[in-house]
This record gives C-alpha cells, sequence and structure tokens, in this order.
C-alpha cells in the first residue's frame, strides 16, 4: 500500500474534480486508504470490470467495490451493490435491470466510512 505522501503526489497530476474529492475522502479513512492508493495511480494501470466477470466473482447479495469502471459485456444474473469510480450507460441500464443497486466511491464513504460489508475487487 502506498503512503499519504505518494498519493498526495499522484493527486496533483488529477485534472477531474471528482477523482481529486473521492482520493481525498479514502485517503482520510483508514479502512479506505487501500481504495485511495489504487484509484490515485494513473489510469492505465486501473483494472476495469466487466459485467461477466462480475457476475462469475460474485455471490448473491454481495457489496463489491470496483476501484475502476465497470463495462457493459456479459450480463449479471444476481442481486448485487456494486460501488465504483464509474459505469457506462450500458452497464448502468444492465445492473438496474437485474434489479441491483449502483454508487459511486464517494457516496459510500460518507455513508459507510468504515467499509463494513465490503470487499474490494482487485
Amino acid at each position: 500500500m502506498k503512503s499519504n505522501t505518494k498519493i498526495s503526489k499522484q493527486l496533483e497530476r488529477k485534472n477531474n474534480p471528482e477523482l481529486v474529492k473521492t482520493i481525498v475522502a479514502a485517503k482520510k479513512k483508514k479502512n479506505w486508504k487501500e481504495v485511495a492508493s489504487m484509484i490515485s495511480c494513473p489510469r492505465s494501470k486501473r483494472k476495469d470490470f466487466n459485467l461477466e466477470e462480475i457476475n462469475e466473482k460474485v455471490k448473491a447479495g454481495e457489496k463489491i467495490i470496483v476501484p475502476g469502471k465497470i463495462l457493459s459485456q456479459g450480463d449479471l444474473d444476481k442481486k448485487i451493490k456494486i460501488i465504483a469510480l464509474g459505469f457506462s450507460e450500458k452497464a448502468k441500464e444492465k445492473i438496474l435491470k437485474s434489479k441491483s443497486e449502483i454508487s459511486n466511491i464517494l457516496e459510500e464513504i460518507k455513508s459507510n466510512p468504515e467499509m463494513k460489508g465490503l470487499r474490494m475487487l482487485r
């Protein structure tokens, strides 16, 4: 895991204000620091997930964090909650059609600062 100094240095290169807010909020919470270190890295190193990958790796009823973007390839046949940096439009439609929930990381940090009941996909 990265130090707060390393995360801050990488944060200086970020131009997206929403991403900056998310990294700062995650960095301040001890349990969210690993998420902050993963989303502060260059975009090319972030892991994006297709719905088919998520469907294979996740059990019904789970809450997962994806430190990247959710893409629409495949389908979701389980009711889960997905917390991610971003969602493609088609992925949002498919997730909501499967009666699952979506949330962004910043909202989740505010509502669940202890990161209880969440699992991170890597």
